[in-house]
């Protein structure tokens, strides 16, 4: 029988309390069939972001019982954070992996909608391959001011949610859930503490400003290291890579005289980006996943690692 894979990469507002983070972590683990692949938690963003994944029913299953742990446990009334949010299960993304198609995952997408609002009194807003309206296929108009506008928002028409009635769960707020490709979560350190400075590099980068194409960027200040940094979602790695991006941000700081200092992978990256990455760095324009030792050994133990994040790469001899 052929491997049916879904992936979900669900981001909790909680990055300060490692008992609730594990205890969501724990709902994922007590879902046969389903596999808990990362864990990533940021202190300054006040955020947690997770990537599991499984059979289809599984993942929705695993999905709903998170929420839960995420509703029962965070409050958005106290959260605070550098990350824009707008509920304590903030974004739940199902992604096609192996054997799956978009169109599959939107239903997804949909069915964990309905299931949060009838479970849980979490209304819903779809976005991504999911979106009900053309207005709300980017994450960024979903979320437009944060909890704390949509709390005074949500009444007006077009703010409704797409799930549910339009009001706000009293502690745990809005959850938005969608479908999409593999996203790369990046994030761009500078030597400077100036937050301007990082803002001003965003706006040059990401593709709502003119910049790179399928590239969103936020500037921040991450109190913990006393660093100003570029936060990037690479929507689409074949149409910008993470060195291409990197690239992008160092020319503009370097307009404004600071420099990159480190870089920064929240979550995973399909293996097809990075070997993206070695072929552009390296100038290996043939460079294959037949080239890496491990995957050759999974694929000399039957295992097929490349079908699952390989979707809409670009042509290796480019």
């Amino acid at each position: 029988m052929p491997v049916r894979l879904v992936a979900c990469v669900p981001n909790i507002s909680e990055g300060r309390r490692p008992e609730v983070v594990a205890a969501a972590a724990a709902a994922v683990r007590a879902t046969p069939g389903v596999f808990l692949l990362d864990c990533s938690s940021d202190a300054s963003h006040n955020r947690s972001v997770l990537t599991f994944a499984g059979p289809p029913d599984a993942v929705l299953e695993a999905a709903v019982a998170l929420a839960g742990r995420a509703v029962a446990l965070i409050d958005l009334e106290t959260h605070r954070g550098e990350h824009p949010r707008i509920g304590a299960l903030d974004v739940l993304p199902f992604v096609p992996l192996a054997g799956v198609a978009m169109e599959e995952c939107k239903d997804l997408a949909r069915r964990a909608g309905a299931l949060l609002w009838e479970r849980l009194g979490v209304p819903v807003y779809l976005y991504g391959e999911a979106a009900a309206l053309p207005g709300r296929r980017r994450l960024p108009a979903v979320r437009r001011g944060g909890y704390e506008a949509l709390k005074q928002e949500i009444g007006r028409p077009e703010r409704w949610p797409d799930i549910g009635e339009p009001r706000l769960h009293p502690t745990a707020g809005a959850t938005a859930v969608g479908a999409r490709r593999p996203l790369i979560a990046f994030n761009i350190y500078l030597n400077t503490a100036d937050r301007e400075v990082a803002r001003e590099i965003a706006r040059g980068v990401r593709e709502s400003g003119g910049g790179l194409p399928a590239v969103q960027a936020r500037g921040m200040y991450i109190r913990e290291r006393g660093q100003a940094q570029v936060s990037l979602n690479l929507l689409d790695h074949t149409r910008t890579s993470p060195l291409a991006a990197l690239r992008a941000v160092e020319g503009e700081a370097a307009r404004r005289g600071v420099a990159v200092t480190e870089t920064e992978l929240v979550g995973l990256m399909p293996l097809d980006a990075v070997l993206g990455v070695a072929r552009d760095a390296l100038r290996l324009p043939r460079l294959a996943p037949a080239g890496i030792l491990e995957t050759r050994l999974l694929e000399a133990a039957g295992i097929d690692i490349v079908s699952a994040t390989s979707a809409g790469r670009r042509d290796p001899a480019r």
